[in-house]
């Protein structure tokens, strides 16, 4: 984010990239930041939390393909609707990124 930019300008890029990515798809808070030219996944993080309830918040993902903390039932609904793919292992589920991840350069 630009020094002279404000927080509420980050805020609505954050949501802007979110809602760009397409159903059955993911990216990872560090990729979100990534595409706004920024290293901070925390602060996507923290924007998801405060603001991100209106947008698809299931298609952001923790780098390991996790999803948010106590909302992985949530989620999961959502993957299965949106046919995203998911690796189980021993009854734990994960977004398989290699075939889920999205580049808004796609």
């Amino acid at each position: 984010m630009a020094p002279d930019a404000a927080p509420d300008d980050f805020v609505s890029r954050v949501l802007e990239v979110v809602e760009s990515i397409p159903s059955g798809r993911v990216m990872t808070y560090g990729d979100v930041a990534a595409t706004l030219g920024s290293r901070a996944s925390r602060a996507v993080g923290s924007v998801m939390a405060r603001y991100g309830s209106d947008v698809a918040w299931w298609r952001v993902i923790r780098a390991s393909g996790h999803p948010l903390i106590d909302h992985e039932s949530r989620a999961l609904e959502h993957y299965r609707a949106e046919s995203t793919p998911v690796k189980w292992s021993n009854g734990v589920f994960r977004v398989d990124l290699a075939a889920a991840r999205h580049s808004p350069a796609e």
